[in-house]
C-alpha cells in the first residue's frame, strides 16, 4: 500500500502567477515577431512594385523609397508599442500580486502575534494557578518542621 498522492500537486498562488507572465511574455513576443514578418513582407512587395517604376524615372523610385521607409519606421513603432504596453500590463499584474502577498503575509503575522498573545496569557494564568498550590505546600511544610535547639553556650 502506497501513501503517495496519486493525483498531480496544486499548484500555488506565485506559479500561477509566473505562469500568466510567462504566458503573456510569449505571446508579445510572437505578436511582435508576426508584425516584423509583415513589415519586411510588404518592404518587399513595395519593392517589387517600385523597381520596374525605377528604370523610368529615378524621382519617383526615391520618394517611393521614402514611404517604405515611413511604412516600416510607422510598423516598427506600433510594434514597440505594442510591446511596452504589454510590458506594462505584465509589471501590472506583477505589482498587483506582490501588494497581495505583502497583505496576505502582514495578515498571517497579526494573527501569527494574537495567537502568541493569547498563548503567553494561558501560561501566565497557568503558571499563576500551579505556583499558588506550591506557595502553600510550602508554607504548611515550613510549619510542620520543628525548630532546630540550639547549642548552649559556656
Amino acid at each position: 500500500m502506497s501513501y503517495k498522492k496519486t493525483e498531480p500537486e496544486e499548484k500555488g498562488f506565485f506559479e500561477k502567477v509566473k505562469e500568466t507572465l510567462e504566458e503573456l511574455w510569449e505571446g508579445t513576443k510572437d505578436t511582435a515577431e508576426d508584425v516584423k514578418d509583415v513589415a519586411e513582407e510588404k518592404i518587399d512587395d513595395l519593392k517589387k512594385a517600385v523597381a520596374p517604376k525605377k528604370r523610368a524615372a529615378a524621382r519617383k523610385v526615391t520618394t517611393a523609397k521614402a514611404s517604405v521607409k515611413n511604412e516600416a519606421t510607422k510598423v516598427a513603432s506600433k510594434a514597440k508599442a505594442a510591446v511596452k504596453d504589454t510590458k506594462a500590463k505584465v509589471e501590472d499584474v506583477k505589482a498587483k500580486a506582490e501588494t497581495k502577498a505583502k497583505a496576505i503575509t502582514t495578515k498571517a503575522k497579526a494573527a501569527a502575534a494574537d495567537v502568541k498573545k493569547k498563548a503567553d496569557a494561558k501560561v501566565k494564568t497557568v503558571k499563576a494557578e500551579t505556583a499558588a498550590p506550591k506557595a502553600s505546600a510550602a508554607k504548611s511544610t515550613a510549619a510542620k518542621k520543628p525548630a532546630a535547639k540550639r547549642k548552649p553556650m559556656l
